[in-house]
């Protein structure tokens, strides 16, 4: 029928507004703040909220060798999959690893040392990498996996994930959807190292809050600057 077809082809138009948007948040990103672009992953398979190759790179720039980083890993991933606990004390046991640092033995009777997840004290030396239409399997076989639009990580770690809409839908609806995503049955499990969830438009700028936080108490995002555009 004619109206199924010009209802297509409207969202067909509604979906490239909001493309190109992510694209210029996304050349942003990469040009002026010098993240690194790992690329679209709406087809890249396993895409996960620790990325083992790039958090190991970096832990080698540390000079760590393989058998620390992979005790270092084995902490990290046990924590941010611990399905026993709540997302909540997944995060923040994430967190704890992320502003304490890791405590390992390079062997029996070796003293515990401390493995830095981010170089805290020299910012700039991290790898930041910015991924969109991050394809997450759903934890539950029968719900649809989900495809947040912006993916930010750092060593390897999804710390900020961005939700977007055009400039006439509500920052509302991309704050939704964060909070459907982090739904058990959905992708909650890709939350549990969020430090940052957003949302954002051209004409209401920047929401953001952390995991779980309910709709009205999201903040905008408020900061001096040169660029008119309040989103970016």
């Amino acid at each position: 029928p004619i109206g199924q077809i010009e209802n297509r082809e409207t969202m067909s138009s509604v979906g490239q507004i909001e493309k190109r948007t992510q694209a210029r948040v996304v050349k942003l990103f990469r040009d002026t703040l010098g993240y690194d672009y790992l690329g679209d992953w709406i087809d890249r398979e396993d895409n996960r909220n620790i990325e083992p190759e790039l958090l190991s790179a970096f832990l080698k720039t540390q000079g760590h060798d393989e058998s620390l980083i992979k005790k270092v890993l084995y902490q990290l991933e046990k924590a941010a999959g611990d399905t026993s606990k709540s997302l909540y004390d997944r995060n923040r046991a994430v967190y704890e690893l992320l502003r304490y640092g890791v405590k390992v033995k390079t062997d029996v009777g070796e003293n515990t040392q401390t493995v830095w997840l981010i170089d805290w004290k020299r910012p700039l030396e991290n790898h930041f990498g910015i991924a969109e239409e991050v394809a997450v399997t759903a934890a539950d076989p029968k719900a649809h996996g989900k495809r947040p639009d912006v993916v930010l990580y750092v060593n390897g770690l999804a710390l900020g994930v961005l939700e977007l809409k055009r400039s006439t839908i509500s920052v509302a609806e991309g704050i939704r959807q964060n909070l459907d995503n982090q739904k058990k049955f959905f992708i909650e499990h890709f939350f549990s190292t969020m430090q940052f969830v957003m949302a954002g438009n051209d004409t209401e700028g920047l929401r953001y809050a952390t995991i779980q936080t309910p709709e009205k108490y999201y903040l905008t995002w408020n900061e001096d600057s040169d660029i008119e555009n309040p989103l970016d």
